[in-house]
């Protein structure tokens, strides 16, 4: 019998871990939504202008996170209770699910064949958290803003869907580390930059973050999150966080080339490119502008579904060509 633990050869997928290497990765994910947070109140302090903005920013996640549990939870009238809860902190166990799949080197919690599969799943899936979090409340505002993130959804899920299946094609399978190991030489980034972007867009749209934030917006005192407050608010915040952390993950194994890199081992240049990616999507949120719902719709639609379809189409070109 095989020896579990034993390393694989070069060129295998990668192989599953022992549990306690799981509860390593929920950890890891934590990590980086601290990361997160933190590069999101230095920039957030910055663009206030106010003295000792380093600092202050440093300070903002932690004291907000301190607010927000000293805070009572809000009750709203017939609200669903059950709905609302499963709603606001389902964020955080959707991004926990989504980077069980991503290789930390030679290893990984769920080895799966199907992992792209089950990332795409995952996004999907927090159509259902975001509009249960809005619908749950009982909420005029919260349902608007169910509502806008589900008219965003329409407009980011399909392209994001074939942005996935570009590196799948090129690998020949949808096993993430599988698709990382197809990368040798080259970094699928490089002949696939339509879908790499599309693909930030998605992650973007599914974390509610950025010029995806209208399902948050202050015309609507909030929307989603308008009656959310204490621990509710605390674990839907660090749910968006965590989904932002969890696709910037899993866009290292699909278009960065995984652990590829000189000198470091895998598992280093996975982070690594982890917290690039990461940085450029927190650093983004305040440099672009909302995008409203329904011209978003139309955009996706009528330049983003199009335009990646092509970059399919080329990808596959390639691939029966040096098959």
């Amino acid at each position: 019998m095989a020896d579990p633990m034993a390393m694989p050869g070069p060129g295998s997928p990668t192989m599953e871990v022992a549990p306690a290497w799981a509860v390593a990765a929920v950890a890891l994910l934590g990590a980086l939504v601290v990361v997160a947070a933190l590069l999101d109140g230095i920039l957030a302090s910055r663009a206030s202008g106010g003295p000792g903005r380093t600092m202050s920013g440093l300070a903002r996640p932690f004291g907000e996170a301190a607010r927000l549990m000293r805070q009572r939870r809000r009750t709203t009238v017939q609200a669903d209770t059950v709905l609302w809860r499963i709603g606001g902190a389902g964020l955080l166990v959707t991004a926990a699910l989504m980077v069980t799949v991503v290789p930390l080197g030679d290893w990984t919690v769920f080895d799966l064949d199907v992992g792209v599969m089950w990332f795409n799943a995952m996004d999907v899936m927090v159509w259902a958290l975001v509009w249960l979090a809005g619908w749950g409340a009982n909420s005029a505002h919260a349902l608007v803003g169910g509502y806008r993130f589900l008219a965003h959804g329409l407009g980011y899920e399909l392209p994001l869907m074939f942005a996935l299946v570009a590196p799948a094609i090129a690998a020949e399978s949808l096993n993430v580390g599988r698709v990382a190991a197809a990368q040798e030489g080259l970094w699928f980034v490089v002949w696939m930059p339509v879908a790499f972007l599309v693909y930030l867009l998605g992650v973007a749209a599914f974390s509610v973050w950025g010029p995806f934030a209208p399902a948050l917006g202050s015309d609507v005192a909030g929307g989603v999150r308008a009656e959310l407050s204490g621990v509710d608010r605390l674990l839907f915040e660090t749910g968006r966080y965590a989904l932002l952390a969890a696709g910037a993950a899993f866009a290292v194994p699909m278009f960065l080339g995984g652990g590829a890199g000189p000198l470091l081992p895998g598992w280093a240049w996975v982070l690594v490119k982890t917290l690039a990616v990461l940085t450029v999507l927190v650093w983004l949120r305040r440099r672009l502008p909302a995008f409203r719902p329904d011209t978003f719709m139309e955009v996706g639609w009528m330049v983003l579904l199009p335009a990646v379809l092509v970059q399919d189409l080329l990808v596959a070109v390639i691939a029966v060509w040096r098959s």
